[in-house]
């Protein structure tokens, strides 16, 4: 089955951008998933095409109206036998991980509704059911250039997306680690050898130099995902 990803969004041209290149866009173009765009400004009532209005209790900025957002998910939500998430990418959301980019890739896909201007209108997202996620903790002109880095995470690890059936095992965020690094030829480079165990043939011994590798560079760069794999190796 065609994984279906679709994007309701002001700027529908902004995509398939990257999507429609390397990995995800030779993916798409052999029809492992497809990409439907929803311009927001189709669901505006009035001949301005506005979409957003001032917030309640004053403030800088626009909202996007909940009967705009509402309008544009109804027309794409196909219910339960379609069973995909509709997700909110905006800075308030819950940060999207590597585990929830493999469950997205195990499902038929995705509904995302890029936010823009100050925000949603909450009650849609609550009426909905919208997940809200976000990329990072940091603040983007919109839910666009999210949308793409959300799709592209999971696209690629779809069955026959990426060329190598174990690539993914072994990458960052796989195993609650970052991953080791890496070399290849020349041997030596500027002075620099690459490692003498790589060079050993001794598969044993460069499994375990890569796994201290691995837990070495996670300690000292993400020390909030050590304390993670801690507790969870080791429950309280």
């Amino acid at each position: 089955m065609t994984w279906r990803a679709t994007v309701l969004t002001l700027f529908p041209e902004m995509f398939p951008g990257p999507l429609g290149h390397s990995l995800a866009g030779r993916a798409r173009a052999g029809g492992l998933w497809s990409l439907e765009t929803v311009d927001l400004r189709d669901f505006a009532t009035d001949r301005h095409r506005s979409v957003d209005d001032t917030p309640f209790g004053g403030g800088a900025g626009m909202v996007l109206r909940a009967e705009i957002a509402d309008a544009a998910l109804a027309s794409v939500d196909d219910g339960p036998p379609d069973g995909r998430p509709m997700l909110a990418l905006t800075p308030r959301g819950q940060p999207f991980t590597q585990a929830d980019a493999a469950s997205l890739a195990a499902g038929p896909g995705a509904i995302l509704l890029c936010g823009r201007y100050e925000g949603i209108d909450q009650r849609v997202i609550e009426a909905r059911g919208l997940r809200e996620v976000s990329i990072g903790d940091y603040v983007l002109s919109g839910g666009e250039l999210a949308a793409m880095v959300l799709l592209d995470a999971a696209i690629r690890l779809r069955a026959g997306v990426m060329g190598a059936a174990d690539s993914a095992e072994e990458e960052s965020f796989s195993a609650g680690l970052l991953e080791y690094p890496h070399y290849t030829r020349p041997a030596e480079w500027r002075g620099r050898r690459v490692p003498e165990v790589l060079l050993s043939g001794n598969h044993a011994a460069i499994a375990a130099w890569r796994r201290a590798q691995a837990e070495a560079v996670t300690r000292a760069r993400r020390p909030d995902l050590w304390a993670r794999r801690a507790r969870q190796e080791h429950p309280a």
